[in-house]
């Protein structure tokens, strides 16, 4: 791996680990995405009711989900995905502004 790839693939995983800090201390820390916007690869495979969108360095995205077990109240937090801007608006459905 070359120094500059290394040098941003670490950054990335610094910005993730912050990032998980952050929604430790505050679980609503991320952006809310549109229920009609999650996709359905998440709800079919994870169950997922609600998701979040947090913002990484290199235009990276990590996405989670808020979840409660039942038998007492704690949240918990899901790191589903994370990866680069073009991988987000795939996985999004985003379509490309003509």
């Amino acid at each position: 791996m070359e120094a500059a790839t290394a040098k941003r693939a670490q950054s990335i995983l610094n910005g993730i680990q912050d990032k998980i800090e952050f929604i430790k201390a505050n679980p609503l820390y991320g952006d809310a995405v549109a229920k009609k916007l999650i996709p359905k690869e998440f709800v079919q495979k994870y169950g997922v009711n609600n998701l979040f969108r947090v913002e990484l360095p290199s235009y990276w995205r990590m996405l989670y989900t808020l979840t409660n077990d039942e038998r007492e109240i704690e949240i918990i937090a899901f790191v589903l995905n994370s990866g680069d801007h073009k991988e987000y608006d795939k996985k999004m459905n985003y379509r490309k502004r003509q």
